[in-house]
């Protein structure tokens, strides 16, 4: 009989803990082990590493109880960590955290091999998840690719101007008070007419329905502050 595939989970909630553990025990050919802060699962595959290693991690991103002794804070820093250590573990992301600036900053700047939503996960994804780590590929639940596509696709969109004009658009009462303050990268203000133009543009492209929505959409897909 083939060895069993070893997956630690790292979650500070209890039920959320069973829960998985008791989807895989659903699939079988999982060998789980659950615990519950990153300190101690960092030190659990190290010492796991040479005789019966992990193969999957799957963590959250908020771990609530952390101390003032605790090294690592929550999955991010998990994660790195590993990363720094150079252990050969595949790592998912099964977490509430659905924000698209966080989302986009885990994926791009950590690169896990899934990242799954609790509240959209079942044992078919999950499984299916496994599935693609154990062959090397990577799997998103369909709301987090959308939002990765949506945001790659906006951040394609976003030049110069556009991006001063969401940044100041903030300070200024009226649109108006714009107009000398954009630039173009030479150095020529932008007319109002143009600024106006944009702001519709930007507008569209976000989905936003007025020059405020349009800020907040700005804010959570992180192109602005």
């Amino acid at each position: 009989m083939a060895d069993k595939t070893r997956i630690l989970i790292a979650d500070d909630h209890q039920l959320t803990l069973n829960g998985i553990r008791c989807y895989l025990k659903e699939l079988g050919g999982f060998d789980v082990v659950t615990i519950n802060n990153c300190d101690a699962a960092l030190e659990l595959i190290k010492s796991n590493e040479n005789t019966t290693p992990f193969q999957i991690l799957f963590t959250d991103l908020s771990f609530d109880n952390t101390t003032q002794q605790t090294n690592l804070k929550g999955g991010e820093e998990l994660i790195k960590a590993i990363r720094k250590n150079k252990i050969d573990i595949k790592i998912g992301v099964i977490t509430g955290h659905a924000e698209t600036n966080r989302v986009y900053n885990v994926i791009s700047n950590l690169n896990p091999n899934a990242y799954l939503l609790k509240s959209k996960c079942d044992a078919t994804e999950i499984g299916f998840a496994v599935q693609k780590i154990l062959h090397n590929e990577y799997y998103y639940t369909h709301e987090i690719h959308q939002k990765i596509l949506r945001r790659n696709i906006v951040q394609i969109q976003m030049d110069e101007v556009a991006l001063q004009i969401l940044k100041e658009l903030p300070k200024h009462v009226k649109i108006a008070n714009l107009e000398g303050i954009i630039t173009k990268n030479d150095g020529i203000k932008i007319k109002l007419r143009s600024i106006e133009t944009k702001l519709a543009n930007l507008r569209t492209n976000l989905n936003a329905i007025n020059n405020i929505d349009l800020i907040l959409k700005a804010k959570e897909l992180g192109i602005i502050d």
